[in-house]
């Protein structure tokens, strides 16, 4: 596929895992300051759940499209290894 498309693809995808990393990161530090089941925790913790499990099918299929949306998950693998 086109090389810019799929580097664009590669940039948003480092980009989601230290987004989500940093969300991760947050809710440990309130679940370790805030009262336990605090209404802020738990909302935290929901939202950050949400954006990991958004984020990784979003990632899933922009990959696909990036490597041109093959017939099969396997031609992926095989576009990134070759």
């Amino acid at each position: 596929m086109n090389d810019p498309i799929v580097q664009a693809y590669k940039d948003v995808e480092t980009a989601v895992e230290r987004y989500t990393k940093l969300l991760q990161d947050h809710v440990l530090m309130l679940q370790n300051t805030e009262a336990p089941g605090s209404d802020k925790v738990v909302r935290m913790t929901q939202g950050s759940k949400a954006m990991r499990d958004s984020a990784m099918i979003y990632l899933s299929y922009a990959k696909y499209v990036a490597y041109g949306m093959p017939a099969s998950e396997e031609m992926v693998e095989d576009e990134i290894q070759g």
